[in-house]
């Protein structure tokens, strides 16, 4: 292959990277997306970095005051030790069933992540990790408000801008647009990853602790276009 060819077979492979988009779709408070964070790091890591990455907020739970009921209480608590038994090296702290009062509410927290990415891009990563961390490992509740507003205080976040926007129309508005596109590309479950390349969608596995079949696999879509 000449110097020539090869550039514009580089510049092919470029311009069709272009038109493809890989889209990570996740819930800060879906434990199975925090037992997955390691693994889905790991991955990005190693994609092309021409390759669109979106992150988009599936919206498990609407907004309630309502406690939780006891069997969606044991249903998580029984999927926080089946991920720890999945994932080596995962934890769950459950303090966090007698130190709070659980609601079955997330729309809160993505709605906290849509606040935060207003303050620029890299905050949506560092919100959701925010929350997992809080949620997860320190026993906080990311149902409430109060704690989604030091979270960002945490992050150093404008406060005043950070509180005016976590419950605004326009916050809400965008949510409802990232579910709609959710369903859109019909993902069934929280975490998934979805290929779209010109106009199909493909599935990418979730593999929570081997990045390298995800990573091959979506190489050998890419090479398919």
């Amino acid at each position: 292959m000449t110097a020539f060819e090869s550039l514009a077979r580089d510049s092919h492979i470029s311009n069709l990277l272009m038109n493809a988009t890989l889209y990570y779709i996740h819930d800060p408070m879906c434990s199975w997306c925090w037992g997955f964070e390691a693994a889905r790091r790991q991955l990005f890591g190693q994609l092309p970095q021409n390759l669109h990455v979106r992150r988009l907020l599936g919206g498990l739970a609407a907004d309630t005051d309502q406690p939780m009921a006891d069997e969606m209480r044991a249903y998580i608590q029984h999927a926080w030790h089946e991920i720890e038994q999945k994932v080596a090296g995962m934890h769950f702290n459950f303090d966090f069933w007698r130190a709070c009062q659980p609601r079955r509410a997330t729309w809160p927290a993505c709605r906290a992540v849509i606040a935060a990415r207003r303050q620029g891009g890299e905050y949506d990563e560092k919100m959701t990790a925010a929350i997992q961390t809080a949620y997860y490992t320190q026993a906080r509740n990311p149902s409430d408000d109060v704690t989604l507003i030091e979270l960002a205080d945490e992050l150093g976040l404008n406060h005043t801008d950070f509180t005016a926007a976590l419950n605004s129309d326009e916050t809400q508005r965008q949510l409802l647009s990232e579910m709609e596109l959710t369903s859109e590309l019909a993902a069934r479950s929280f975490p998934s990853l979805l290929l779209k390349m010109q106009n199909s969608v493909r599935t990418i596995p979730i593999h929570y602790t081997q990045s390298d079949k995800m990573h091959q696999l979506i190489i050998r879509m890419l090479g398919k276009l």
